[in-house]
């Protein structure tokens, strides 16, 4: 949507990372721009009601990192100094694919940023409300748009002493989430025939915190994917390193193989995965929380472009118009590049130097992990053929899961060595001899 012509005022409906993007995104062309958010807002890396996912591992792109730069500059320097971690892709990244392990290459050109969800929120939300034309109103209630089916005018909100306001926009902004109420609204308004694309694999994920063995650094991404063509339920398990020394654990599994919120099943759930490196990890780590599961993961697309009429004043972006399984690790980075794309006017694609690293530390001795290399053990089998898969954690188990009939028929392709690996040379001294034995 072309903003040029500069508006006096615009609201944010939800206070997630796609609604303070969409905040930063729209604060050059309105004079104010206020985040209505049902819920409190805290103060830091706090948990936040209404973010039912931030209990699962979360990645940003490169992509969603220079979109977010583009909004907010200086804010991947201070995610890494709060404690994110920069991973290097494939070079910072331990992954086992239906295919074999990936290729870690010498010279990376893109890069995952990790953290938990509440410091993403964190620094994002900061970098936001500085800006003293954004202002949040917390607890919150948006009931309904204010306008016709032409234009929307603002939206009636219930206030927390009850009562309710009319708050007249120039835009609003739906930025709500999965629970974005917009389809109703639009209905309401006599605007009738959208459509609703779904895609439910039935994966459910599990989550936990670690606390990291001492001594580590430069610590990867540990994955083991599912393999659409075994004969049992797709799992597949992502470890992800996050600040505090801390490792942030996600388990998934298709249906028939779903992990629970069992404590005490959860390190059980990961000896059923396709490789054993990652329930060896997990016995030397200490459990930090409890484990929390979730059932929600479709993916789910509102086709709101074919609709005719639009009403002028309104943009729905984020999940509230496209919600992907969060398999693909896709969620904030589509948001950050939403919220650059379709609320500010076209601009050349913005290139973040800091996140390359200097030519020294490029090398895989830099990252390797000490100890994690399965080539450690003698094979004859050659390495697996170089591939580049995304580098989701677990899409593998969301393709298995929306396809049974895979499941059931036996792979006749090749299989790789599983102790093969091309991720040599090996690592500078060890730094944590106890995982030298491993795999």
């Amino acid at each position: 949507m072309d903003l040029r012509l500069r508006r006096p005022r615009a609201l944010v409906i939800g206070g997630s990372i796609a609604g303070m993007l969409a905040a930063a995104a729209v604060r050059e062309y309105a004079d104010h721009v206020e985040i209505v958010e049902a819920h409190e807002l805290p103060d830091g890396p706090q948990p936040r009601a209404g973010v039912p996912q931030a209990r699962h591992i979360h990645f940003l792109q490169t992509g969603g990192a220079e979109a977010v730069e583009a909004l907010l500059p200086g804010t991947i320097d201070r995610l890494l100094a709060a404690g994110a971690h920069r991973i290097p892709v494939t070079t910072g990244m331990l992954v086992h694919s239906p295919e074999g392990w990936y290729r870690r290459w010498q010279r990376a050109t893109h890069y995952l940023f990790t953290a938990t969800r509440d410091l993403f929120d964190s620094v994002v939300r900061e970098q936001v409300l500085q800006d003293t034309r954004i202002t949040a109103r917390p607890h919150s209630q948006v009931i309904g748009p204010l306008g016709g089916p032409g234009r929307i005018t603002g939206i009636r909100i219930r206030r927390p002493d009850g009562r309710e306001s009319e708050e007249h926009a120039d835009l609003v902004v739906d930025a709500s989430g999965r629970a974005s109420r917009t389809p109703h609204w639009l209905a309401a308004l006599g605007i009738t025939g959208l459509t609703e694309e779904r895609i439910d694999s039935g994966l459910t994920y599990a989550s936990r915190l670690y606390r990291a063995p001492a001594g580590l650094r430069n610590w990867p991404v540990v994955a083991v994917q599912a393999d659409p063509g075994g004969p049992s339920p797709a799992n597949a398990g992502g470890i992800l390193p996050v600040e505090g020394d801390r490792w942030h654990v996600s388990l998934m599994g298709a249906p028939g193989g779903r992990p629970t919120g069992d404590p005490e099943a959860f390190e059980q759930f990961a000896r059923t995965l396709r490789h054993p490196v990652f329930a060896r990890l997990l016995e030397r780590a200490e459990p930090l929380t409890g484990v929390s599961v979730t059932h929600s993961t479709a993916n789910r697309r509102y086709r709101y472009e074919r609709l005719k009429p639009w009403p002028r004043g309104l943009v729905v972006l984020g999940d509230a118009a496209a919600a992907c399984n969060p398999a693909y690790g896709h969620g904030m980075s589509v948001a950050a590049q939403s919220a650059l794309a379709r609320v500010t006017p076209c601009q050349p694609p913005v290139r973040v130097r800091t996140f390359m690293l200097a030519p020294s530390a490029r090398s895989p001795a830099a990252s390797t992990p000490p100890g994690l290399c399965p080539s450690d053990r003698t094979s004859t089998s050659p390495p697996p053929r170089a591939r580049t898969p995304p580098p989701s954690t677990a899409s593998s188990a969301a393709t298995s899961a929306a396809s049974p009939a895979r499941q059931q028929a036996p792979s006749t392709r090749p299989r790789p060595s599983t102790t093969s690996c091309p991720c040599k040379p090996r690592p500078r001294p060890c730094s944590a001899p106890q995982f030298c034995s491993l795999p």
